[in-house]
């Protein structure tokens, strides 16, 4: 299949793409509990202004997800993958998001304030900084 054909599906909504709106969407709220985030906080991570929205994403089985919204689900399931790897406690793990952070990228900040930027850029940043401490 081309590429060409991939970023149609992706654009309709059909096919494999769509199918990982929602299992995505349920780990995210999976991570957001263990991360103890709030819905404000939640619905900044995902780049959505509609709490219904949210809830309405949420009530359902299959959701379809803007390219957006995807992009960012897979940005943060992969630092809380990354976070399990680095940090085998699980809560050490959880509670590093809100922890100050003397790396560059963060000036102090946590990473957390970092990814609430608003920015999928930001949630990118955070990612590939975990993916390069993990070697």
């Amino acid at each position: 299949m081309s590429l060409t054909a991939n970023s149609h599906r992706l654009e309709s909504g059909r096919g494999r793409v769509e199918s990982l709106g929602g299992p995505g969407l349920r780990a995210f709220i999976n991570i957001a509990e263990a991360w103890g985030l709030t819905i404000a906080e939640q619905l900044q991570l995902l780049g959505i202004a509609s709490r219904s929205t949210f809830f309405k994403w949420k009530r359902e089985a299959s959701p379809r997800l803007p390219r957006d919204t995807l992009e960012r689900l897979s940005y943060l399931l992969g630092i809380y993958k990354s976070l399990q790897i680095l940090l085998p406690d699980p809560k050490a793990a959880d509670e590093w998001i809100r922890r100050p952070n003397n790396a560059a990228l963060f000036g102090g900040r946590s990473a957390l304030d970092r990814m609430l930027s608003g920015q999928v850029a930001d949630l990118y940043v955070v990612r590939e900084y975990l993916d390069a401490e993990r070697g």
